[in-house]
C-alpha cells in the first residue's frame, strides 16, 4: 500500500507536465528559452520577482520532463527528450544539470538501450547537449564513460537501426571531443569511424561498393567526427594519419552521394592545414591528380546531378581548391550580440560546424554565455552586457532597413563580378 500510495503522489506532483506529445514538449519549452535579452525585458516589466517566477516555472518544466524520460509510453518518452533537448540548446543551465546529471546520464543510456529509433536519436543528441552544458571536465567525463561502450556498440551493430546509427557516429564524435581526456582513447574511437567510412572507398579499378543513401550517410557522419578530431590530435599522431589516409582520401571524391563528396573534400583541405601547420613545406606526392579532380568537382556540370547539388557542391569545392593550391581560406565573420568571431582556419569551421548541428540557432546564445564554447574558440570570459547598453546599441527600424539594403546591393555587385570569372559554363 506504501508504494502506490507514493506512486499517485509523484503523479500527482507533475500532472501539469504530463502526458507529452511531440509538439507539446517542443513548444512548452520554447515558450520559456530566451536569450540575454529576453531576460532582460521580463526583469524591466515585472522586475526581479517576476523573473524569479519564471526561472521557477521554467524548472519545474524541466523537472518534469527528466521524470517523463522513463514514462512507459514512447510518445511521452520521445516528448521528454526533445523538451530538455530544446532547453539545453537555447540556455545556459550549468546549475541546473549539474545536480542532476547522473539521473539524466542514467534516463539517456535506457533510451539507448531500450528505445527504438528515433527516440535513440534523441538520446544520442542529448548526450551531446549535457556534455556541451557541463563542459570539458570531471563532470562531463563521468557521463562519458557510461555512454562511451553504448555508443560504440550501437555503431558498429550492423543490425541497429540506421538512424540511430547515423545520430550515435554524430554524438560520439563531438562527445570524445568535448570529454575524452585520454588522447589514446580518442586515437581508438577514431579507428570505431575509419572502420565506417572507409567502406565507401572507390575500389583502384574505378568501382565502388552498393550501398543505400542512408548507409552512406551514416558514412558521411563518421567522417565528419573523424574529422572533428583530427583537430585535437598531437602530431605525432596526425604525421600517421597523413602517411595513412590522405593517400585514399580522394577515392571518396567519386562517391554517388553529394554530401559524402563534400565532407570528403573539407577534410582533405583540413589535413592539408594541419600537415602545412606542422611544415610549411609540406608536399603530397599526387598533389597534381588531387588538384585535377577537386578542379572538376568545382565546375562540374554532369547532367545526371541535381542542380542544387551542382550548385552547392561547386561553391565548397572552389574553397577547397584554393585551400589545396594556395593555401588560403575563405573566412567567413560570425556576429553575436556586441562581439564577432572570424572563421578563419578549416579547424574553426569544422569546430563550428559540430557545435551548431546540435545548438542550432541557439548557436550565437552559446558563442555569448557557454564557458566552453568560448574557450574553443578562444573568445576569453563571457561579456556581461545590461539592458540599458543593449538597449542603446540598438538601430532604428529605418536605419536597419537602410543597412539591409546597401548591403544587399554591395553583395549583388560582387556576386556579378565574381560570375563573370567563373570557369564553368552553365547548364542545359
Amino acid at each position: 500500500m506504501p508504494r502506490s500510495k507514493k506512486k499517485k503522489n509523484r503523479r500527482g506532483q507533475h500532472g501539469t507536465v504530463q502526458p507529452f506529445s511531440d509538439e507539446d514538449a517542443s513548444m512548452e519549452t520554447l515558450s520559456h528559452c530566451s536569450s540575454f535579452s529576453d531576460t532582460a525585458s521580463i526583469a524591466d516589466e515585472g522586475g526581479e520577482a517576476s523573473e524569479d517566477v519564471a526561472q521557477e516555472d521554467f524548472q519545474f518544466k524541466l523537472k518534469g520532463f527528466i521524470d517523463s524520460t522513463v514514462d512507459k509510453s514512447a510518445k511521452t518518452r520521445q516528448g521528454a527528450l526533445d523538451g530538455l533537448k530544446t532547453a539545453m540548446a537555447t540556455r545556459i543551465l550549468y546549475e541546473f544539470i549539474s545536480e542532476r546529471r547522473m539521473t539524466i546520464t542514467d534516463s539517456i543510456e535506457r533510451c539507448l538501450k531500450k528505445g527504438k529509433g528515433e527516440e535513440q536519436r534523441a538520446a544520442a543528441s542529448l548526450a551531446c547537449l549535457l556534455c556541451i552544458q557541463l563542459g570539458s571536465g570531471i563532470e562531463s567525463e563521468e557521463v562519458f564513460k557510461t555512454l562511451k561502450p553504448i555508443f560504440k556498440n550501437i555503431l558498429a551493430d550492423g543490425t541497429a537501426n540506421i538512424q540511430a546509427r547515423q545520430a550515435v557516429a554524430t554524438s560520439l564524435g563531438l562527445c570524445t571531443f568535448v570529454a575524452e581526456d585520454d588522447i589514446l582513447d580518442v586515437h581508438a574511437t577514431m579507428e570505431c569511424f575509419e572502420n565506417l567510412f572507409t567502406q565507401s572507398y572507390v575500389r583502384e579499378d574505378g568501382t565502388c561498393l552498393s550501398m543505400s543513401p542512408q548507409t552512406s550517410q551514416l558514412h558521411t557522419n563518421a567522417l565528419l567526427s573523424w574529422a572533428l578530431l583530427l583537430t585535437i590530435c598531437t602530431a605525432s599522431q596526425l604525421k600517421d594519419i597523413l602517411r595513412k589516409h590522405l593517400p585514399k582520401l580522394p577515392r571518396l571524391l567519386a562517391s554517388e552521394d553529394v554530401n559524402m563528396r563534400i565532407a570528403a573534400g573539407e577534410t582533405i583541405a583540413l589535413l592539408f592545414e594541419l600537415a602545412r601547420d606542422l611544415d610549411s613545406e609540406f608536399e603530397f606526392d599526387n598533389w597534381d591528380e588531387l588538384c585535377d579532380k577537386l578542379n572538376a568537382l568545382a565546375t562540374d556540370c554532369n547532367k545526371h546531378r541535381a542542380k542544387m547539388d551542382k550548385r552547392k557542391q561547386r561553391s565548397v569545392f572552389r574553397d577547397i581548391l584554393k585551400t589545396v593550391e594556395e593555401g588560403d581560406f575563405q573566412s567567413e565573420t560570425i556576429r553575436f550580440g556586441t562581439e564577432r568571431m572570424v572563421i578563419d582556419t578549416w579547424v574553426r569551421k569544422r569546430s563550428y560546424d559540430a557545435f551548431r548541428e546540435f545548438v542550432g540557432s541557439g548557436m550565437n546564445y552559446h558563442l555569448q554565455a557557454n564557458e566552453f564554447i568560448r574557450d574553443v574558440f578562444e573568445l576569453g570570459p563571457p561579456m556581461l552586457v545590461d539592458s540599458a547598453t543593449m538597449k542603446a546599441m540598438k538601430i532604428s527600424r529605418f536605419e536597419r532597413h537602410l543597412y539591409n539594403a546597401a548591403a544587399f546591393k554591395a553583395r549583388t555587385k560582387a556576386r556579378s563580378k565574381f560570375r563573370d570569372k567563373r570557369v564553368d559554363v552553365g547548364e542545359f
